[in-house]
Order: C-alpha cells, then sequence, then structure tokens
C-alpha cells in the first residue's frame, strides 16, 4: 500500500534526503507529523523499535535538511532510534518488512543503504566509529562532516569515553549528539536555554573564545580567562565535563523544536575541532502510551494505533520469567544473593526482584566489563552475584570473565539469556558463540536446560556451586513442563538418556532435545539430553559410542568449537572409531526472521535433521559396502 494512499502529501514525495533539502523550512513542522503518523501506523502494525524512533522524528529531519548526506556521514548509535531515518533514505514503503526474513533490518546496516554508514546492533560505537571516518576524511583530504548520535544510556558505557578522549586530543573534526531522553525537560529548556544554545554554536561566539584565548595565551590572565569562561557556561550548562575532553559543548536544546535544531546545526557545521551538542527529548513524543511507558512501547508486537493497546495472548512461561521467579525464591532463602544486570531490568526478568530487593540488586548501566568484575569483586568478599545478561552482551565482557572471574576460580554465576537464534533482532544480537567462547575456559562449569523445570534446577545447581558457573537459555517461551517450586539442584556432569534406540543416537544440548524426541521417534533412535557442557558426562558418552553406529550431536550454537566438538575431542582421546555428525548453527552470520524460520533454513528443525541424519547414514552404508568389496 503506497503511502500515498494513507494521505502524506509531502511524505510521499521523500524518497531521499536530497528531495528533504528542498522544501522550505516553514514546510518541515507538517513532514514531522506526516512521518511521526506513518511510523505510529506502520509499527502498529509490524511491530519493532516504537518509544526511541518516536523520540527522534524532529532530529532526523534536521539532521538530513542541514548536512549532505550520504557524503556527510552519520552515525547512529545502537540503531534503536533509525527508523525515521530508513523511512528518509529511500526505505519508506520497505518499513512494513522490519525485521522480518528478508526485510530491512532493525538496525542500521551497510548492505541495506548507503546511508548507513555504520551497522549497528550492540551500544556505545557510534563515537570511536565517527573518529576513525572523521580521521579518514583528514587523511583523503575532504571536507564531509562526521556525526554521531549517541543516547544517555549508551552514554555509560566505557568505549563511549575512550572515543571522546582521544577525539578531544587529537581535535577532530566531529560532531557528537547527545540524544538525552531521561532527564526532565522542563528544567533543562525554555527561551533561555534555546538562546544559550544558539549563541554558543555561533560563529561570532566561537570567534570571541578562541580570539580571546590566542590573545589572552601569553599573559598571567590566561588561566582566570580560561577558569572565567568554564563558570560561565557552568552557570548555564551541564558541560564542563565535556569540555574536559576537548569538545565545544553546546547546549541543552529542545530536541522536538526544529527552528532551534536546525539554527544550533547550521550554526555547528562551520566550526572546527570537536564539538558536542547535548539535545533533551522525550520517548514516545506524539504517543501519548508510548510517552507514559515507553519501556513497555520500547520494542512492540503489533498494537491498536489509537488505543496502544496489545493483543493479548496466552502463553508458556518464558525462560526469562523462569529465571525472574527463580531470583526471587533464591534471594528469600539466601540473603548473600546479589542480582546485577547491564540496563537489561526488564529483558532479562530483574523487575520483581529489583522491587522486593532493592538493596540487593544492581544496575551497572551498559557497562558489560563493569558487572562482570563488580560481581567478581562481590564474590570475593563472600557475596553470591547473579549476572543476568544475554549471550550476544556478554561477549563485551570476555576479558574480564576470564581474567577476573574464572583465573581465581570465583563464584559467580552468568545466567545467559538469548542463547541460541533470536529472531527478528537478526546477526547482531544473536547468542551463537557462547559454547564456544565458554568452554575453553578453565574452572567453568556449562549447562543448556532442555525445559523449565530443568532451567530452574540448573540455576540452583550454578548457584550453590562454588566456581564459575554458566547457564544459558534461549529466548522465549519453554515447552509446558511443570516447574517444581522446590530449589533442587542437579548432580554435576550428569546427562540423561531420554529415550533408547537403536543404531543412532541424538546427543542433544539445551533446546534442541525437544526436536530431538521427534526426530528419535521418527528413526527409533536413542536421544540423550546432555544438559552439561562443561563438565561432560563421558562414561555415558562412551557407553553410547560402545552401541551405536553414529553419534549425532545437536546444539543451538556455531559448530565450530561448539558442544558437539567438545564430545568429539573426548571421544578422540579414548580412540573411538564411532563416526560423529554434528548440527548445530553454520559458519555464517545469520539474518532476521522467526526463529522457525531461522532454524529451518540451517537444518536444526525436524525435517532439516532427519534429512542429514539419513545422508549420513546412506553415506556410512555405502562406505560399508566399498570395505565389503574391497575384501
Amino acid at each position: 500500500m503506497k503511502s500515498s494512499e494513507h494521505g502524506y502529501p509531502l511524505l510521499q514525495h521523500i524518497d531521499f534526503p536530497a528531495q528533504l533539502r528542498h522544501l522550505p523550512e516553514t514546510s518541515l513542522f507538517q513532514l514531522a507529523d506526516e512521518l511521526r503518523n506513518y511510523l505510529i501506523t506502520t509499527v502498529s502494525e509490524t511491530g519493532g523499535h516504537f518509544a526511541s524512533n518516536l523520540g527522534v522524528i524532529e532530529l532526523t529531519i534536521a539532521l538530513h535538511y542541514v548536512f549532505n548526506t550520504p557524503e556527510d556521514r552519520l552515525i547512529w548509535d545502537v540503531g534503536h532510534q533509525s527508523y525515521p531515518h530508513k523511512i528518509l533514505t529511500g526505505r519508506r514503503e520497505a518499513l512494513k518488512s522490519i525485521r522480518q526474513k528478508e526485510g530491512l533490518s532493525g538496525f542500521p546496516k551497510r548492505t541495506e543503504s548507503e546511508y548507513d554508514t555504520f551497522g549497528v546492533g550492540h551500544s556505545s560505537t557510534s563515537i570511536s566509529a565517527a573518529l576513525g571516518m572523521a580521521i579518514a576524511a583528514k587523511l583523503s583530504h575532504q571536507k564531509r562532516k562526521t556525526i554521531a548520535v549517541i543516547g544517555d544510556g549508551a552514554m555509560t558505557a566505557g568505549m563511549a569515553f575512550e572515543a571522546l578522549n582521544h577525539a578531544g586530543d587529537i581535535k577532530a573534526n566531529i560532531l557528537v549528539i547527545l540524544n538525552d531522553n531521561d532527564m526532565s525537560i522542563s528544567p533543562n529548556v525554555g527561551a533561555l536555554k534555546q538562546y544559550f544554545g544558539k549563541i554558543l554554536s555561533s560563529r561570532f561566539y566561537a570567534h570571541l573564545r578562541e580570539g580571546g584565548k590566542k590573545i589572552l595565551s601569553h599573559t598571567p590572565f590566561h588561566d582566570v580567562a580560561r577558569l572565567t569562561e568554564e563558570h560561565f557556561k557552568g552557570m548555564f550548562v551541564p558541560g564542563t565535563l565535556f569540555e574536559e575532553f576537548g569538545f565545544n559543548y553546546i547546549g541543552p536544546i529542545d530536541g522536538h523544536n526544529l527552528n532551534t535544531l536546525i539554527t544550533t546545526l547550521r550554526n555547528i557545521k562551520t566550526l572546527e575541532g570537536p564539538q558536542f551538542l547535548h539535545i533533551v527529548t522525550r520517548k514516545g513524543k506524539g504517543f501519548e502510551p508510548a510517552e507514559q511507558d515507553p519501556c513497555v512501547y520500547h520494542g512492540v508486537s503489533a498494537f491498536d494505533k489509537i488505543t496502544g493497546k496489545f493483543e493479548v495472548k496466552q502463553s508458556k512461561p518464558t525462560y526469562t520469567q523462569i529465571f525472574g521467579d527463580w531470583l526471587c525464591d533464591m534471594a528469600a532463602a539466601n540473603e548473600k544473593l546479589i542480582g546485577i544486570t547491564p540496563a537489561m531490568r526488564e529483558g532479562s526478568g530483574l523487575v520483581a526482584f529489583s522491587e522486593q530487593y532493592p538493596d540487593r540488586y544492581f544496575d551497572v548501566g551498559i557497562a558489560e566489563q563493569h558487572a562482570v568484575t563488580l560481581a567478581a569483586g562481590m564474590a570475593c568478599d563472600g557475596l553470591k552475584p547473579v549476572v543476568a545478561i544475554y549471550s550476544t552482551f556478554l561477549q563485551r565482557g570476555y576479558d574480564q570473565l576470564i581474567h577476573d572471574v574464572a583465573l581465581q576460580n570465583l563464584p559467580v554465576l552468568f545466567a545467559i539469556d538469548r542463547a541460541g537464534l533470536v529472531g527478528a533482532d537478526g546477526a547482531t544480537h544473536a547468542g551463537m558463540f557462547d559454547l564456544s567462547y565458554l568452554r575453553c575456559i578453565p574452572n567453568m562449569l556449562i549447562m543448556c536446560p532442555a525445559d523449565e523445570n530443568e532451567c530452574r534446577q540448573m540455576l540452583t545447581t550454578g548457584f550453590l556451586h562454588h566456581a564459575p558457573a554458566a547457564i544459558r537459555y534461549p529466548r522465549g517461551s519453554g515447552t509446558g513442563k511443570n516447574i517444581e517450586k522446590s530449589l533442587t539442584s542437579l548432580t554435576i556432569g550428569k546427562a540423561e538418556i531420554r529415550r533408547q534406540g537403536q543404531q543412532v543416537a541424538l546427543l542433544a544440548f539445551g533446546s534442541l532435545v525437544q526436536v530431538a524426541h521427534q526426530v528419535g521417534e521418527t528413526l527409533d533412535a536413542t536421544v540423550v539430553n546432555m544438559r552439561f557442557v562443561k563438565p561432560l558426562d563421558e562414561t555415558l558418552i562412551l557407553h553410547i559410542a560402545e552401541h551405536h553406529n553414529l553419534l549425532v550431536t545437536l546444539e543451538e550454537n556455531v559448530i565450530a568449537g561448539g558442544a558437539g566438538s567438545a564430545i568429539a575431542e573426548f571421544l578422540t582421546t579414548k580412540n573411538s572409531q564411532v563416526s560423529v555428525l554434528h548440527l548445530g548453527l553454520p559458519d555464517i552470520f545469520i539474518e532476521q526472521g522467526t526463529q522457525a524460520e531461522l532454524l529451518s533454513e540451517v537444518g536444526l528443525d525436524d525435517k532439516g535433521i532427519l534429512q542429514a541424519i539419513k545422508q549420513r547414514l546412506s553415506l556410512l552404508s555405502r562406505q560399508s559396502t566399498d570395505i565389503l568389496n574391497i575384501l
């Protein structure tokens, strides 16, 4: 359905920013209204990231209006706020395919558009990337501008400050825009603030500032002048920190005021050196339910665009909910339990825990490295920290996991959510690698639950363990297994035979145990719920190898270095001659789609697994015939 049919008289003619720049500035207010309405209508049907995108409508228009994109480089941090950018850069009609298989990515992606200058998904990378591009422009004698848009949450990461420190030190021509959507807008904006923002970004002020410095640089008054300038600006803006990094701080200004945004950006465009623009926006701007509860409307399924109500679907508890319930129950039983999350309270299931045990709950912001080492410090002094973290985000704290936790053999439990394929978020958020990067670390206990009850038991097992422990569980609902309320643990390193069969044995880990049952019934195969990646149940593996012709390992992790590799490595040390077929995720980055679609694509549904096993059995049969013919 064409956008013109919905009544978007300006937006329907804007396919690329060059067309936007031909509009009179007075028309941009209407364009903002149309863009906001189009976004609400489309996302209410498709789902996706919502509140954060509504908050950057005016900023997106102003940036593409003032700067010559894509020649000028525009980098969106994280990318949760890139939908308006996509709409204005040739992807308006394609927005209905957002986060779907073979559709638009939910994040900026270099292969999708030349306007997506840097691929993102994880936070706090924009300033480093923009600085790299600014250096490249300088070395190639290009006059293009480089702009990084970063949210207040992403500014909590050390990487952002490392980049600021470097940019200020080399006096790079870079503009960093802090999109502050958490502060109250009332104290920080208003007529005086808008005026002051324009003044600080003006060429007159810049000349006055730099000229005064040059005149006074060789006089005894230089230090006094510098302190006076900082004091003067500090009276009006909270910019002293960024000034110390070597940036010219401007703001805060209202990020929904197009006149102010455009005037300020035009002024900044004429300035040399590192510039820092602080804007204040409101998540969910223009859609009242999202304004009132931007957290609920951060990532949404389809909803009623008038009332904002979601379709209620009855479903089994998610693994995230299982973890959240267990955390509260174990906290009641053990006062030394501490819950830690790197800015993922809702996503990791810590809401109830944070409310019931506020003194034992720590949200450290987007700072995964700090989260891991904080837990290590707590464990040193007798506390029992539980780090709730997505698989893809634990990658960012890998050195700390090795050096600060495992090397010191500290009892930290890692509750690893979103392990395996995650669906619509695609390659940037897929938890494809954790078994590979965890099992090579000494002292680690690694577990994969086959169902909800086993998840609860493994959490207890890891918590009671006196060394580092990790349990990885998938996104979404469980199998419908009845959940025991008791806090019972499992025997470490003990697998279980779920079905006894002939010839073929399926050694399944975690989320693929259920599909292994289906395949096992079809083939009359033995099915083993491996449970533990480290340590393996070596006794059972040897027994299975001795009584079967083919072992099939199943895991929702990359095959390279994964759980199946661990089994093969062990069998090699025992000189086992049994044939082993490894099924898992291939050596590629897997794009978005539903989890079912993606599992089918990589051959990890029942049909794909059956086909792979039959092909291997056929090969083994031919090899046996060839050997007999030779003999």
